[in-house]
């Protein structure tokens, strides 16, 4: 007789299984077998859409058509403004035909000076083409070349009023600005030779050779994108250890995430306060460390400072698993102990970029009680930070710039996607995203100048330094668009790191926070919002220049100026215009008022300077990690 229950099956070892567990177990093996499945349709999705989610683009495209559709008076005032403005347009390119000279060949400009006319009867259309940096050359202004430029000028104003229709969801609107302006600015005429009368005049003198060299350009990109060696190399000779991260210093921790650098004092009196930099991820150290005449951390030694900095090690695929836990424990809160347990003193902690939010999550975690350095512990002192310094770095991400239009669910999943087969974003990913945020300035731009014009980038630390590209580990990658872009934990005090929560509020020592007028990665009106966040005084710095250049800003470089204002802990809320409009503006580099700062922050003390030790299982600067350089 059978007593086998009608809710049990027999294990194959000849155990009792309830059917509950067996479908279940079955069920998770569906589920499981369907995300992989998943997984792999986005995976090929992203290869034939180069990362960019088609599903992302058809809900704001749907956004936008719905409420054109649903909203007669848009409708009539956009083409009441396309009629209007093709009409001053045609009435600007009828003036600029009849005042071309009759012998104007074809296809050969000639060169020229654009016309001056007085304040009174000013050319709006020759304003537009002085601002643009496509189109500012002479050779612009003159028939037929002037009505191709400002044509596609005249339609990316229009484009902008047309995508942004009331109703639309914000981040609809922001990506139908975006590809929108993206595709006008590649049918701009300044990418392609026959309507770019700079390349014509160009090839017309040189005989041809502009083009010749432009092609042997364009096949060494190619080649290069192949992994294959370039036919011409740049002579450049810089690299790593060679003109480039040259700053004297020794590796002093490394664990299988960072190694910390000491740098070798100049001085022989150093500030009683060490000083710890921790870069983003998403780039090797040397940014901070370019060649000795642009080097924020040899100028800091110069100044008296006993300076580290961390390099992260480049991942591979069994990294896939590192989480942003593990980048604020073994990364910042490591090399924080290690110099407070080995000094006694506060450390000033500096975060560049991403660096800054690892940074800043790692403050609100000590300052909380969630995290305890070793020697905080053994001496109950109450705080190890003298203080904190976000270069280009956002705490709140609610306004994410241009990086917000390639984040959202759909985006993030494709990336998931993406990144699950390896367990990376490789590099080259990265990179191609940042070209993409500013294409008309880091793509067609450069495409125009070596390609059509045959001009030869000379070799500069910048730019090898932006060719040396880094990966990210899947999980901390994904962690980081969904706990920080997509939900905002940590500005709104959700975040959790071990599993605690931890709020920035707790942050109470002194802040300084530096953004760039022209940052396509942390919008500086983004990066000011630390102001109602943290508990403690802000010093915020405003500086011209872009995420890079603007903080890469050393005394003596031409055309630099910043504004700087301090808000006491008690200060009532400034928007960042309000905020502007009272910052005093001050001319040349921010860094030596940042070094006073600094010094006003600590003790006032000065110590014996601190001489790296030597260890030959370390080696000296740069280290090893930084020279991990992968193909993909």
């Amino acid at each position: 007789m059978n007593t086998m229950s009608r809710t049990e099956t027999l294990h194959p070892h000849g155990t009792k299984v309830p059917l509950a567990d067996r479908r279940g177990a079955s069920e998770n093996v569906a589920a499981r077998s369907a995300a992989a499945l998943d997984a792999q349709a986005m995976t090929q999705m992203a290869h034939w859409t180069s990362g960019v989610s088609p599903i992302s683009l058809a809900l704001a495209w749907t956004d936008w058509v719905l409420h054109l559709a649903s909203s007669p008076g848009s409708q009539a005032r956009l083409a009441r403004r396309a009629v209007e403005q093709g009409m001053r347009w045609t009435q600007d390119c009828s003036q600029a035909a009849q005042a071309a000279p009759a012998t104007l060949p074809a296809l050969v400009p000639q060169p020229s000076s654009p016309p001056q006319p007085d304040a009174a009867t000013a050319n709006p259309f020759d304003e537009m083409l002085d601002d643009d940096s496509r189109f500012s050359a002479p050779e612009w202004h003159n028939w037929p070349w002037r009505a191709l430029a400002t044509a596609n000028i005249v339609n990316e104003k229009w484009w902008q009023e047309a995508s942004g229709l009331r109703g639309m969801q914000d981040h609809s609107r922001h990506q139908m600005h975006f590809y929108g302006r993206q595709l006008l600015d590649l049918a701009s005429p300044s990418n392609w030779l026959w309507s770019n009368p700079q390349a014509l005049q160009a090839a017309w003198r040189s005989g041809g050779q502009t083009l010749v060299r432009g092609m042997g350009m364009a096949l060494d990109e190619w080649r290069q994108q192949k992994g294959l060696p370039a036919l011409r190399p740049n002579g450049a000779g810089l690299g790593v250890g060679r003109g480039l991260a040259m700053t004297e210093g020794e590796v002093v921790l490394r664990n299988g995430l960072i190694e910390l650098i000491q740098y070798r004092p100049s001085t022989p009196q150093v500030q009683a306060e060490p000083v710890l930099i921790v870069p983003s991820c998403i780039m090797k150290y040397y940014v901070l460390d370019l060649s000795p005449h642009n080097s924020m951390v040899r100028w800091l030694v110069a100044q008296g400072h006993t300076v580290h900095i961390v390099s992260w090690r480049n991942p591979d695929e069994n990294d896939a698993l590192l989480g942003l836990d593990d980048y604020v424990r073994d990364g910042v809160l490591a090399a924080l102990d290690f110099i407070h347990s080995r000094d006694h003193e506060p450390v000033h902690l500096v975060g560049y970029c991403l660096g800054g939010t690892f940074a800043a999550i790692a403050a609100a975690a000590l300052a909380g009680g969630d995290a305890v350095l070793s020697a905080q512990a053994a001496e109950g002192a109450q705080s190890p930070l003298a203080s904190l310094s976000l270069l280009a770095a956002e705490v709140d991400f609610t306004e994410p710039g241009d990086m917000g239009v390639l984040i959202d669910e759909a985006q993030v999943r494709l990336l998931e996607g993406m990144m699950a087969s390896k367990g990376f974003l490789t590099g080259k990913q990265m990179a191609a995203s940042f070209q993409f945020l500013n294409s008309r300035d880091l793509v067609w731009s450069n495409q125009t100048r070596r390609w059509l014009l045959g001009e030869q980038d000379l070799p500069s630390d910048l730019m090898l330094w932006n060719a040396d590209v880094t990966r990210l580990p899947a999980v901390m990658h994904s962690q980081y668009l969904r706990r920080c872009y997509l939900n905002n934990e940590l500005a709104e005090g959700r975040y959790l790191y071990e599993g605690r929560p931890i709020s920035l509020r707790d942050i109470r020592i002194p802040v300084l926070a530096v953004g760039t007028v022209k940052d396509h990665v942390a919008r500086w009106r983004s990066v000011y919002k630390v102001h109602r966040l943290v508990s403690g005084e802000v010093s915020f710095v405003l500086t011209n220049g872009g995420h890079n250049a603007g903080i890469v800003s050393e005394p003596g470089r031409p055309r630099r100026h910043y504004h700087w204002l301090h808000s006491p802990a008690h200060q009532t809320w400034r928007t960042p215009d309000e905020w502007l409009a009272q910052a005093p503006r001050f001319e040349g580099s921010w860094w030596p008022a940042w070094s006073q700062w600094l010094g006003e922050q600590g003790s006032g003390r000065k110590v014996a300077a601190r001489a790296p030790v030597h260890d030959p299982a370390l080696g000296a600067a740069p280290g090893q990690y930084v020279r991990v350089c992968y193909g993909d």
